[in-house]
C-alpha cells in the first residue's frame, strides 16, 4: 500500500502546486477512514516541496516516487521511495524525510535526542532508521531479491537542519551507518540530487515503480521458527523504529544500573502483534551475549515450554516463569524481561505450593527486587483470568515505591494481521475495548484476509487447505466446552467440541497420562505440526501467531440487537475460574476473544455459533469475502551448516547483533556460488556468508568483502587458496591493480565460479573527446604456461565488467 505512486515530473508540479499534501490526505482519508493529523499534513507539504526541489535539479523527471509506502506486514510506511535504471540494474532509493532542525547525542550510540512529538526524547538517528527500513524491506518484499531484483540504497535528508561546528548529526558514533547511508541538510540540495541521479540514472523509473507496486510480500519470519536462531545470536528479527529505541534505552540502562546502582523499570505498551515478543527475544539474545545474567520470564506454560523446546536445554535456562523468582536475591539478575506481562499474579502461590512455603509477598515485588532492570511488556486488555493483574498503573506503583527509575514507551506499529492497523482497531471497536477510528473493516482495502463462514466443518476445511499448502494454520475456539483429563473408551483424545454433526478434541492436556504418539500435549499444541488436528484454547494460543486462524466463536459471548450491547454468559462457558467472576466476567471473555481473533499474520476465519451475534459483526465488514491481496509463499528452509572442527582462517566469525557492517565487520562472500552484482551494499548482504572482523590496523568501508582466491591464474602474487580483501569501490585508475572480473566465457582453465583474478593493463590516449581506450588487458601472473592474456573486446556492449579491486591479502 502507499499514499501516492507516480512519476517524478508530475510529483514536481503537484508539490509546486501546493497540490501533494492534499492528494496524500485524500488517499489517506479513503484508506484510512480518518484523516491525518494537521502536523502529518504540515511535514507533507514541508517535506515534499523540498524534495521536488531535490529532484527537479538533478533532472529526475522520469524517476518514479512512491510516497508513504507501507512496509510489508507492519504499519511503518516510508517517506519517499525513487525509482530509475542505471545500467542493466534497475534501482531504488529510500529517502527518509525530517523537518529537525537541530538535535543532541542521545541515551545510545545510535539514538540522537530531539523535539518531537511535543518533547525532547531519544529517536534513531536518521540514517539507522533508513538503514533499517532498507533492510526490512530488501528481506520481505519479493521485487527487492533474487539476482535481478531492484537494487536498494537509502538516505536521510533533513531540510531544516543547517549543522553547526561538531554537530550530534554527525557525531563519529554515527560515522559507519553514515557511510553507507548518508544524510543531507539543509545546504546539501544540489549534493543530494547529485546523489540520487547517480544511483538512479535518468530513465526507467516508471517501469521499476510499476514493478515494485505489483510484486508480492514476502511472508514475515515467524516467531518459533526463528527463536533458537536468535538466542544463537542470529540476526532473524530486524527490530523498526521505536522497538530499536527500546532496545538500545535498555541497553543503555543497564550500563547506568551497574554504574549507579539504582534500579530501572522500562514500560513498554503494545496491543496484539507490535513486536513485543520479538523485542524481548532480542534484548534477551543480545544481553546474554554480552555475558550478563538476562532472563526471560511469563506466565503462559504454553509459550515458555515452547521457546526451552525450539533454543534446547541450555539456553532454554534462560526461560523461566514469572512464580520462579520467589526465592531470588536482591538483585540476583541483571536484566529480567517479563513478557507478557499482563499475566502476571497477586501472588506467587499455586495449587502446588505447599502451605509452609505459601507467601502474601507480591508477585511483582518479587520480580522487580530481583533485578537492576526490570522490562515489562505489557498489553492491558489481554487479561483473561481474573487473578492476572499485570497492569500498567500496577507497575508504575510498585516502580514508585521501590524508587526505581521508570522509563515508559509504547509499540505502535503492527506486524501481526499483515501489518494491518485496521483489522486490531476494527476488532477493539466491535468488542467494545476502546474507541478506534476503524468502525468498519473494509476487506477490499487490506491485505489481511477476514472470512465469515456457516458451518465448523467449513472451517476446518478451509485451516486444512492452508496448512496443505504450507502455512502454519490452528483452530481455536471460546472455552465453551469441557475439557476432559482422561482419554476416551477408543485410547484418543475425547471428542469435547461437539457443534451438530462437527466433533474435533480440545488440545491434549499437559498432565494426560498414556497419550498415543503423534498427539502434541497442549504445551507445544502451537509449535507441533500436528496440533492442526485438535483446538486450541485462550491459554494454550496466547502469545503465539499462526499465518491462518480459524476462530470458533462460541455462546458465552453474544450481541443482543434487543439491547445494542454486548453480553457475557457464564452458564455457558466452560472455564471454572472465570464463570465464578460474576462482576468481570463480560470484560475477561471479550479479552478472550479479542486475543484469539488477532493470533493470525495474514488471514482470521470466523464461525459463529450464536447467528445474531454472526449477523452483527457481518454489519461491519465491508467486500466480505474479498481479498485485495493473493496469498504469499512460505520462505525456503533455512540450510544449515555444520561448524569446523578447528577454523584456522585469518579473521573472526561475528554473529547476530555484534555485527556493525563496514563499522567492525565486513562480509564474507564465497565466489563460487556469488549471485550479486556488488554494485551496493544489498548484494553483499545478500551473498554474505558470514561476517567478519578485520585485523586492527584495517578500518572496515563499505563495499568491502573479503573472499578467497581459487585458481593459479596469479599464484605469484596471490597463491590459490588466499584469503583477501576486496572493495567494489572501482573508480579512478585500475593500471596495474590486481582486478576481479566477470569470468563469462574468458578462457580460463579454472572451474573457480564466476570471477577471475588478474592484472589490469589498459592502453589509452587523449583527444578532443576526452580519453580513448585503446585496449584492455587482463594479465595472469603465473608459473603456469596454460595461463594467457585475456583481450577485452571494447566494442561488445556484454563485455565483461570489472567488479572488485584486490586491497591486500590476509596473513
Amino acid at each position: 500500500m502507499q499514499l501516492y505512486a507516480g512519476i517524478a515530473g508530475d510529483f514536481v508540479q503537484a508539490a509546486t502546486h501546493n497540490a501533494i499534501a492534499l492528494r496524500l490526505s485524500e488517499a489517506f482519508l479513503e484508506h484510512f477512514r480518518y484523516r491525518p493529523s494537521p502536523g502529518e499534513f504540515q511535514s507533507w507539504q514541508n517535506s515534499l516541496k523540498s524534495l521536488a526541489s531535490v529532484i527537479e535539479i538533478g533532472q529526475l523527471g522520469r524517476s518514479g516516487v512512491l510516497l508513504e509506502f507501507q512496509l510489508p506486514l507492519t504499519s511503518r510506511r516510508l517517506d519517499a521511495l525513487i525509482t530509475g535504471s542505471h545500467g542493466k540494474r534497475q534501482r531504488g532509493v529510500i529517502v527518509e524525510l525530517k523537518q529537525w532542525s537541530q538535535s543532541e547525542l542521545g541515551s545510545a550510540d545510535d539514538l540522537l535526542r530531539t523535539w518531537v512529538g511535543g518533547s525532547h526524547r531519544d529517536v534513531l538517528h536518521p540514517s539507522v532508521q533508513a538503514n533499517q527500513y532498507r533492510r526490512y524491506l530488501a528481506d520481505m518484499h519479493e521485487a527487492f531479491q533474487g539476482e535481478d531484483r531492484v537494487s536498494l540504497d537509502a538516505c536521510a535528508y533533513l531540510h531544516n537542519y543547517h549543522p553547526e561546528g561538531a554537530d550530534p548529526l554527525f557525531d563519529e558514533r554515527s560515522d559507519a551507518v553514515r557511510r553507507l547511508v548518508p544524510v543531507f541538510t539543509g545546504g546539501d540540495t544540489t549534493r543530494l540530487a547529485k546523489h540520487l541521479a547517480e544511483h538512479l540514472g535518468v530513465d526507467g523509473g516508471e517501469e521499476t515503480l510499476s514493478r515494485i507496486v505489483n510484486s508480492r510480500y514476502r511472508p514475515a519470519k515467524k516467531l518459533l521458527a526463528h527463536v533458537g536462531q536468535v538466542i544463537k545470536q542470529e540476526p532473524a528479527f530486524v527490530l523498526l523504529d521505536e522497538q530499536q529505541v527500546i532496545f538500545s534505552q535498555v541497553r543503555s540502562a543497564v550500563e547506568s544500573a551497574v554504574l549507579d546502582y539504582r534500579k530501572h523499570v522500562f514500560l513498554v505498551h503494545g496491543g496484539p502483534g507490535t513486536g513485543k515478543s520479538v523485542l524481548a527475544l532480542n534484548l534477551l539474545a543480545e544481553l546474554s551475549g554480552q555475558g550478563l545474567n538476562a532472563q526471560h520470564a511469563t506466565g503462559s506454560k504454553a509459550f515458555t515450554k515452547t521457546l526451552q523446546k525450539i533454543v534446547g536445554t541450555r539456553a532454554g535456562q534462560q526461560f523461566r516463569f514469572f512464580n520462579n523468582f520467589v526465592h531470588a536475591s536482591h538483585n540476583d539478575i541483571d536484566v529480567l524481561i517479563c513478557d507478557e506481562a499482563h499475566r502476571i499474579r497477586s501472588t506467587s502461590n499455586h495449587r502446588f505450593t505447599k502451605k509452609a512455603d505459601k507467601s502474601e509477598r507480591p508477585q511483582m515485588q518479587e520480580l522487580i527486587e530481583s533485578a537492576k532492570v526490570t522490562v515489562f511488556l505489557v498489553d492491558d486488555q489481554q487479561v483473561v483470568r481474573p487473578n492476572e493483574i499485570g497492569t500498567s498503573t500496577l507497575i508504575r506503583e510498585f516502580a514508585d515505591s521501590q524508587r526505581c527509575v521508570l522509563h515508559e514507551s509504547r509499540l505502535e506499529a503492527q506486524f501481526r494481521c499483515s501489518g494491518s492497523e485496521a483489522f486490531v482497531g476494527w476488532v477493539d471497536n466491535t468488542l467494545g475495548v476502546r474507541k478506534t477510528a476503524h468502525p468498519i473493516f473494509d476487506q477490499a482495502q487490506e491485505t489481511f484476509e477476514v472470512l465469515i463462514v456457516d458451518s465448523p466443518e467449513i472451517l476446518d476445511t478451509l485451516i486444512r487447505g492452508k496448512a496443505a499448502e504450507g502455512h502454519s494454520a490452528r483452530l481455536v475456539a471460546g472455552y465453551c466446552w469441557p475439557w476432559s483429563s482422561v482419554l476416551a473408551t477408543d485410547g484418543q483424545l475425547e471428542r469435547d467440541v461437539k457443534i451438530g454433526g462437527f466433533e474435533r478434541p480440545w488440545n491434549a492436556r499437559a498432565d494426560m497420562k498414556g497419550l498415543p504418539a503423534g498427539i502434541p500435549k497442549s504445551d507445544f499444541w502451537a509449535h507441533d505440526p500436528a496440533g492442526i488436528e485438535q483446538i486450541g484454547c485462550i491459554y494454550t494460543a496466547q502469545g503465539f501467531e499462526f499465518d491462518y486462524v480459524g476462530v470458533i466463536w462460541g455462546r458465552d459471548l453474544r450481541y443482543d440487537p434487543a439491547i445494542s450491547d454486548w453480553v457475557g454468559d457464564r452458564a455457558v462457558s466452560q472455564d471454572g475460574e472465570v464463570k465464578r467472576r460474576a462482576e468481570g466476567f463480560l470484560a475477561l471473555v471479550k479479552n478472550t476473544y479479542r486475543v484469539l481473533l488477532s493470533r493470525g499474520m495474514k488471514g482470521c476465519y470466523v464461525y459463529f455459533e450464536d447467528q445474531e451475534t454472526g449477523k452483527f459483526v457481518r454489519s461491519r465488514i465491508e467486500s466480505l469475502g474479498l481479498a485485495l491481496k493473493p496469498s504469499v509463499n512460505e520462505p525456503m528452509p533455512e540450510q544449515t551448516r555444520a561448524a569446523p572442527v578447528l577454523d584456522i582462517r585469518p579473521f573472526q566469525i561475528l554473529r547476530g547483533r555484534d555485527v556493525r557492517p563496514w563499522e567492525n565487520a565486513v562480509p564474507l562472500l564465497d565466489l563460487r556460488i556469488a549471485a550479486g552484482d556488488f554494485s551496493d551494499a544489498q548484494s553483499l548482504e545478500e551473498d554474505a556468508v558470514e561476517w567478519v572482523t578485520l585485523q586492527d590496523h584495517i578500518r572496515p568501508q563499505p563495499g568491502q568483502f573479503i573472499a578467497q582466491v581459487v585458481g593459479e591464474s596469479m599464484n605469484r602474487k596471490v597463491p590459490n587458496g588466499t584469503w583477501a580483501l576486496f572493495t567494489t569501490d572501482v573508480r579512478g585508475s585500475r593500471q596495474g591493480k590486481v582486478v576481479l572480473a566477470e569470468r563469462r566465457e574468458l578462457g580460463d582453465p579454472d572451474e573457480s565460479g564466476r570471477y577471475t583474478l588478474k592484472i589490469y593493463d589498459a592502453r589509452k590516449r587523449d583527444d578532443d573527446s576526452g580519453i580513448v581506450y585503446e585496449s584492455v588487458v587482463l594479465r595472469p601472473d603465473s608459473t603456469d604456461a596454460r595461463y594467457q592474456p585475456i583481450i577485452i573486446d571494447l566494442d561488445d556492449d556484454d563485455r565483461p565488467r570489472i567488479i572488485a579491486v584486490l586491497v591486500l591479502t590476509l596473513i
